[in-house]
């Protein structure tokens, strides 16, 4: 009870509540694309790749996430431009960003006057330094995807599962990559100060898949990796409350430990059914 108590009381722990569910959502419902779409890789790449912004912009005085947004969405649509004009494999544009931009980062921030920033708060998250503004952005990224989800499901669904098909039916197919990329990458950006850029991609990751192991039904995984993002991120900040360890890995690691169990539980349950299948009971 001292927990929620203390939610009431301190501005800073509910910031980093309402960014919690923020993220969740946007994590939620564009890890799934991006799962059914198999570019976790590129996910990755934009992800680490995110750390040359903030050196940049920390070397040249600006907001650190700023710089971070600017550099994700371009190595986005980058990497969605050079792959499919067929100019570099993805998988190599991929490689390529992701190398140079946490080389980039680490330059810049080192070759800034002064004392270095510390990283630790980039690379594996900082929840409770979530400020006000961290929040609005979040929420306005939120609502975005919930309204593309809700309204235009059957052209990102189509598009993630086979682009051949989704031209066939009129969906314009380029526009639709280059604009989930410029998502995925911001909402990366925006939800570094949760998990860190070590630990997003098992944010973006994870949730679609626990949700993959009850339904394949796209609408269903989208809405379930929601929640369990959400429930994940808030079970994190409470376990880092309880036991004073950094919430973006407990988030993290909770995460891992239901995946493993969810798969174990459900593959005991599809073998007991196929015994009584034989069995015929």
């Amino acid at each position: 009870m001292e927990f929620f108590s203390d939610i009431l009381g301190y501005g800073f722990l509910r910031n980093a509540v309402v960014a919690c569910l923020l993220s969740g959502i946007v994590c939620g419902l564009l890890g799934t694309y991006i799962v059914s779409r198999r570019m976790v890789f590129l996910s990755g790449g934009i992800t680490h790749a995110s750390f040359g912004g903030i050196g940049i912009a920390h070397y040249l005085g600006y907001d650190p996430i700023a710089g971070a947004a600017l550099f994700s969405v371009f190595s986005a649509v980058g990497i969605e431009w050079s792959s499919g004009k067929g100019k570099i494999r993805e998988d190599s544009a991929i490689g390529i960003v992701w190398s140079v931009g946490m080389a980039l980062g680490v330059i810049f921030i080192y070759l800034t006057p002064g004392y270095a920033p510390n990283l630790m708060s980039y690379l594996f998250g900082s929840i409770l330094a979530v400020t006000y503004s961290d929040i609005i952005a979040l929420g306005v990224l939120a609502l975005v995807v919930a309204v593309l989800f809700i309204f235009f499901y059957r052209p990102v669904m189509y598009v993630a599962f086979d682009r051949e098909f989704a031209a066939s039916q009129g969906v314009p197919v380029m526009a639709v990559n280059y604009l989930m990329a410029v998502l995925v990458a911001l909402g990366i950006v925006f939800s570094i100060r949760t998990v860190g850029i070590v630990l997003l991609i098992s944010l973006l990751t994870m949730p679609a898949v626990i949700a993959n192991i009850f339904t394949k039904s796209f609408a269903k995984i989208a809405l379930w990796s929601a929640v369990i993002a959400v429930t994940g991120n808030l079970a994190g900040v409470w376990t880092s409350y309880i036991f004073d360890i950094p919430a973006g890995a407990a988030t993290i690691f909770i995460l891992s430990v239901s995946l493993l169990i969810l798969k174990a539980a459900n593959r005991i349950y599809i073998a007991s059914v196929r015994e009584r299948r034989a069995a015929g009971i």
